[in-house]
């Protein structure tokens, strides 16, 4: 056994940050892409209404691709383009929970 269901469980619950250490939410569950077996997205809950308060409705959350993750440890770490959602009207590829 690899020890990959484990650490994806451990994932559950873990406070997320962007590398300039604004706090983004929690980590509520993960989305997979079963047939590469991968980790494609964390789904956040208690997120941060600056980031994203005018863009979802209040007690939602949204879904940030894995690709974002910069380090995983105590916290995880994701790219600051998180921080730039407030500013930005594009569409991006966060999805609503």
């Amino acid at each position: 056994m690899d020890g990959t269901p484990e650490e994806i469980t451990t994932l559950v619950g873990r406070e997320v940050y962007s590398n300039n250490g604004v706090f983004v939410g929690e980590v509520d569950d993960v989305r997979l892409n079963l047939d590469d077996t991968a980790v494609t997205g964390l789904a956040l809950g208690g997120i941060n209404d600056e980031l994203f308060g005018n863009r979802i409705e209040p007690g939602r959350g949204v879904i940030v691709p894995y690709r974002w993750v910069r380090a995983v440890g105590d916290v995880i770490l994701v790219n600051d383009v998180v921080e730039r959602m407030k500013d930005s009207d594009e569409e991006e590829e966060e999805a609503v929970v």
